[in-house]
This record gives C-alpha cells, sequence and structure tokens, in this order.
C-alpha cells in the first residue's frame, strides 16, 4: 500500500468544500486574529471529519463502485488500499475530528457529530431513497455553514442559510444527472435511487433550486441587516455575477456533460473561476467603499 493511495482516499482536493465553514467570517467581515484562528479551526476540524465519512462511504459503496466507470479506480474499490486498513484510518480521523470539534466548543461539536450521523445514515442506506439522498447532501454544506457561525460566535442571515442550501440541491441534482448520462443502462447496477430518477424528473428540480437560489440570494442583497452592514443596497449589483455563474454550470453540465465532480468543475473551468473571484472582490468593494 502506497502513501499515495492513502492521501486519495482522503479525498483532498474537497477540503474545498469546507470552504463554507469560512462563509461566516466573510460575511461578517470579524477579520482580527482571534476569530481567524477560531474559523481555521473549525475548518480544519471538518476537512478532517469529512476525509472520515469519504472513507467510511468508500467503504459501504466499494461493490457498486467497481460498476461505476470512474469510481471503480478509488483506492478500495481497486483493491489499492485493504478495507482494514481503511477502517484503521477512518477511526483515527475521527478521533482527530472530535478533539478538534470538542476545542472549537460544544456548538460546534454538535453540528460536527450531526453530520457524521447523517452522513452514516446516508452509508448505511439513505443514499438509496430518493430526495433523501440530495438532501442530505446539501444538508452537509448547510451544517458547515452554520458550524463556521457558531465557531466564530457571530449570526448569519438566514437568506444565506436557505441560498446554500438550494445552491447545494441544485448542485447534488446536477450531479445526479450527470450520472445518470455516464451510467445510462447500467443505472439500475449502481445505485437504487437512480432507478427512480428521470432526466424530466431531474431538469425541472435543477430549474426548481437554481431559480430559487437566485432569488434567495438577490433577498439577501436587499434585506435590512445587510444594507445597514453594507452601508446601502448596492450589493444586490452583484447579483448577475450569481446568475452568470449557475448559468454557466447548467452550460458545462448539458453541453459539455461535465458535473460528475463539481469540486474539479469550479477548479477546472475558468470561467467560474474568474467569476468567483470577481464576485467575491465585488463583495469586498461594495463593504470597503461604503463601511471603511
Amino acid at each position: 500500500m502506497k502513501l499515495r493511495n492513502l492521501l486519495t482516499l482522503l479525498r483532498p482536493g474537497h477540503w474545498l468544500k469546507n470552504g463554507l465553514v469560512l462563509a461566516a467570517l466573510f460575511f461578517s467581515f470579524s477579520f482580527t486574529w482571534p476569530t481567524l484562528w477560531l474559523a481555521v479551526r473549525a475548518l480544519v476540524a471538518f476537512c478532517v471529519l469529512a476525509s472520515a465519512v469519504y472513507v467510511i462511504n468508500d467503504l459501504a459503496d466499494a461493490d457498486r463502485d467497481r460498476h461505476h466507470p470512474t469510481k471503480k479506480n478509488r483506492p478500495i474499490a481497486s483493491g489499492a488500499v485493504q478495507p482494514r486498513q481503511a477502517k484503521q484510518l477512518a477511526t483515527l480521523l475521527l478521533l482527530i475530528a472530535g478533539w478538534l470539534l470538542f476545542l472549537a466548543g460544544w456548538p460546534v461539536l454538535f453540528v460536527g457529530l450531526l453530520y457524521l450521523l447523517m452522513n452514516l445514515a446516508y452509508s448505511a442506506g439513505l443514499k438509496h431513497v430518493p430526495i433523501v439522498d440530495v438532501m442530505i447532501i446539501a444538508m452537509g454544506f448547510l451544517l458547515r455553514v452554520i458550524a463556521g457561525a457558531l465557531a466564530i460566535h457571530v449570526a448569519i442571515s438566514h437568506w444565506i442559510i436557505l441560498c446554500t442550501f438550494f445552491l447545494a440541491l441544485f448542485v447534488a441534482f446536477g450531479k445526479r444527472k450527470h450520472e445518470m448520462m455516464i451510467l445510462d443502462e447500467a443505472r439500475n447496477s449502481h445505485r437504487q435511487s437512480m432507478r427512480e430518477y428521470t432526466d424530466g424528473f431531474i431538469d425541472q428540480m435543477l430549474s426548481l433550486t437554481a431559480t430559487t437560489a437566485v432569488v434567495f440570494y438577490s433577498l439577501y442583497t436587499i434585506d435590512v441587516q445587510t444594507i445597514e452592514r453594507f452601508g446601502g443596497d448596492t450589493l444586490i449589483y452583484s447579483t448577475p455575477i450569481v446568475v452568470f455563474g449557475v448559468l454557466r454550470y447548467y452550460y458545462l453540465l448539458y453541453n459539455r456533460g461535465l458535473g460528475g465532480d463539481p469540486v474539479k468543475l469550479f477548479a477546472r473551468d475558468r470561467a467560474l473561476l474568474l467569476a468567483s473571484l470577481i464576485w467575491l472582490l465585488t463583495i469586498l468593494g461594495v463593504y470597503i467603499y461604503n463601511v471603511r
């Protein structure tokens, strides 16, 4: 067994998702050293916890992954890492994550445990239940945002929470759409819930969740508390950037057959990267110009 296989099992590339732990820090503009330390500690805790969940999920999915055109190359499914070694690694990661979450405080520890239990239920069988499978994925993103807010002791807008949830649902349904594209007839042998999904249903859910996410973001920009924090209502002009990001994802999913790995998609597509950078700079620029 090579160290590279163990690192692959941890999926460090997917730690990008845990950046949502920093959402509360970013939107609150609490950029002090003590607050940064609290936020980074929670971020590291969720990276370790998420890796433990990935290992557990790969253990549960090994047999099905062997029938998948790309997942068959995962370390456990391919035989590069033995199940016993994977179980030992998962145990170690859970212990480390538990300690880090405990240091972050009881509320953060509770959210971390909820995240873990939810994903254990997902691996144990809920992944095969239509709708529930994508809801759990979306809740995982949402819990990251909540944990980050609790770690630095700040409140986060309800609109941001709702926007995060529906945007995560959008990405999760996009992933299911991509799986249906590449698996075709073989999807019945990969995951039970895939038998229940139809192209028409997934298409409608993508439209619904994308539209709802954009609406909630727009409502956030004109919320009274947001206007007070940013010193005006000019943040609403960042909405077209969000719309472009959603439409770009649509384009990549339907026109280029991408979307199976959202992390790689966002990391490698220059248009999405540029839109994300412009969005971040716009928010910072509005805050600095109006408040500072």
